[in-house]
């Protein structure tokens, strides 16, 4: 029964957030006619009143919403770039925020920039290294083939710590950026402030849930190594 409950307490903390995330997201998409614009229209007119003419509204083709501070543009999937709902006004004001952050020079998006490039080209080297290390040591030597596992763990813990780092980014984007701009510009109802500040929560909780899913994966590793 311990075992039970205790699968059932691992479940809800690795797929909790991301669910939670999902849920909050659909659940404020519906297209309500009373919304004047699109996610697209507003993150365009945030973005000329910031003074960021240069930066784009673009579809994400992967439909993975973000900035591209390298592009300059904010990228949103179709739903919420040509969608008249609560989630796709409050995703493209968030995202917007990371375009004002990276305009202010806003220190830990810069940090997370070096890291997330850092951390990239290296888990691209681990896979090679470790992966190799791994089926060479399994034919030649023990010892190799732990230092690939080794490696495999270790760039796992990077990609966990870079999530986490993550984290006050995307907080000062939903609360120091997007949302007193919905509030104060409105763009939205008063009826509608609790369902952006819950969407708002659900996007800088994004990484929360992928450190989560991480965090397992590498659990899982560790079990299969006993």
């Amino acid at each position: 029964m311990i075992w039970i409950v205790g699968g059932l307490v691992l479940l809800a903390v690795v797929f909790g957030p991301q669910l939670w995330v999902r849920y909050v997201l659909h659940r404020h998409a519906n297209e309500r006619a009373d919304i004047e614009g699109t996610g697209g229209d507003l993150a365009r007119h945030l973005l000329d009143g910031f003074g960021l003419q240069e930066v784009r509204v673009e579809e994400a083709r992967d439909g993975a919403d973000h900035y591209d501070p390298d592009g300059k543009a904010v990228r949103l999937s179709d739903a919420y770039l040509n969608g008249r709902s609560v989630t796709a006004l409050a995703v493209a004001a968030h995202e917007v925020g990371h375009a004002v952050q990276d305009r202010d020079q806003y220190g830990p998006l810069r940090a997370r920039q070096r890291l997330v490039m850092s951390a990239l080209i290296a888990d691209r080297l681990a896979g090679v290294v470790s992966v190799g290390l791994s089926v060479v040591g399994f034919m030649i030597s023990p010892k190799l083939f732990l230092i690939g596992i080794a490696a495999l763990i270790l760039f796992g813990l990077i990609e966990v710590v870079v999530h986490l780092i993550t984290l006050p980014v995307e907080f000062d984007a939903s609360f120091n950026k997007a949302l007193p701009v919905l509030s104060g510009g409105g763009y939205l109802a008063p009826r509608d402030q609790s369902a952006a500040h819950s969407i708002l929560t659900a996007c800088a909780l994004t990484y929360v849930a992928g450190a989560a899913m991480r965090i397992f994966s590498l659990g899982r590793l560790f079990a299969i190594l006993r």
